[in-house]
């Protein structure tokens, strides 16, 4: 593929993802662009889409920009912008990230060799079950600290 043609799609949605992480970064563009070693006008023409752009690029920008790249790069290319935008400065995303990173070898690690029985249709079931969990989790942590908090 020509590097200097944009492609559809996921080319589209990268650029919008990047444009919100550099400019929620607070950092000027200028600043974001010397960081990752590409030129400032060739990191506009990337935000904007006109400039195709690598993975790797893309996730020397968001780190550049203090954000979590391996869950603003899953959120950016699933279409997931209203969750990026949401989530791309707070906690959330930094746990995705970190859940993304531990996810394959928590797997490997309980699976062993029974890993191909596992279906995909189970995962979306199976995403709602980790999420259920986690809400339940934290709902106690929540009741915990309330409890332990002293009455006024």
């Amino acid at each position: 593929m020509d590097r200097s043609e944009p492609t559809t799609g996921t080319n589209e949605r990268l650029a919008r993802l990047l444009s919100l992480a550099v400019d929620g970064s607070g950092k000027p563009r200028c600043d974001v662009a010397r960081a990752v070693g590409m030129h400032k006008d060739t990191l506009l023409r990337v935000l904007r889409g006109d400039r195709a752009i690598a993975l790797e690029e893309a996730e020397r920008i968001l780190v550049a920009c203090d954000v979590p790249a391996h869950a603003a790069l899953l959120l950016g290319m699933t279409g997931q912008e209203s969750l990026a935008q949401n989530w791309l400065r707070n906690d959330a995303a930094a746990f995705l990230d970190a859940m993304l990173t531990a996810l394959p070898g928590a797997l490997h690690a309980a699976l062993g060799d029974r890993a191909g029985d596992v279906r995909p249709r189970w995962a979306r079931g199976t995403s709602e079950l980790v999420a259920r969990a986690l809400a339940r989790h934290l709902t106690e942590f929540e009741e915990r600290d309330l409890a332990l908090a002293p009455s006024r």
